[in-house]
């Protein structure tokens, strides 16, 4: 039986879907105008979850892997990845790396809320955990959802990323509840299913366009046992 539901931030109730409208005027280092391919291929470069999406030396690799720990790294290694995918203009890259962290660009999934008061009126309580550098909670506020998310856990609040086992216990200790009774739900096998090494189970969500995934967080909690 589960308890409790502790959900991933980006790619799980939220995305970052890419707006075209974000690269107008952004170029490539030899002038060509960014267009639609280059930005998804950016905006994938910019979320994802785990591994290296450019070359890095040794002090923007150190960035990189500690860019949810800190709001000054997560801009230093943000702002690397750009100009290695030739947005070399500081000016353009301050510019699209000002969306990234805007809350309001992230578009929430089209079951999140649904999902969130659902499992609020079943009285199941909810964590968001997340390896990020800034507050997401406006987000949540902004869809009208906040007051049913118990806890937020965010990396560089609690000085601890994923898949490091000891973000899931945050998460649990904060919510009181047993973690072999506790669904995590996330699109990352390797960051988020770790949440098994406390015990949790994990459901994985893919973390695809929006608009094209309707019922997945519906569907992983009535595969397990979630009546929603």
């Amino acid at each position: 039986m589960i308890d409790a539901v502790i959900f991933d931030f980006s790619g799980t109730l939220f995305r970052l879907d890419e707006d075209d409208s974000w690269f107008d005027g952004v170029t490539h280092s030899d002038g060509t105008p960014v267009d639609g391919h280059h930005a998804a291929e950016l905006m994938r470069r910019m979320t994802a979850p785990v591994g290296e999406v450019v070359e890095f030396d040794d002090v923007t690799r150190h960035a990189w892997r500690n860019r949810d720990l800190d709001p000054a790294l997560h801009r230093q290694a943000y702002l690397h990845v750009l100009r290695e995918s030739g947005v070399d203009d500081p000016n353009q890259a301050e510019s699209v790396y000002g969306r990234v962290i805007d809350t309001k660009s992230w578009t929430p999934y089209p079951d999140t809320a649904e999902v969130l008061k659902t499992l609020a009126a079943k009285s199941i309580p909810v964590s968001v955990l997340s390896n990020i550098p800034f507050d997401i909670r406006p987000a949540f506020a902004d869809l009208g959802v906040a007051e049913h998310v118990a806890e937020f856990v965010l990396s560089f609040e609690v000085g601890v990323v994923k898949p490091d086992p000891e973000i899931f216990r945050h998460a649990v200790e904060r919510l009181g509840v047993d973690p072999t009774r506790t669904l995590m739900v996330g699109d990352s096998e390797e960051a988020d299913g770790a949440a098994r090494a406390i015990g949790c189970t994990f459901a994985l969500v893919e973390p695809i366009a929006t608009q094209q995934r309707h019922t997945a967080l519906l569907d992983a909690l009535r595969a397990n046992g979630v009546d929603v």
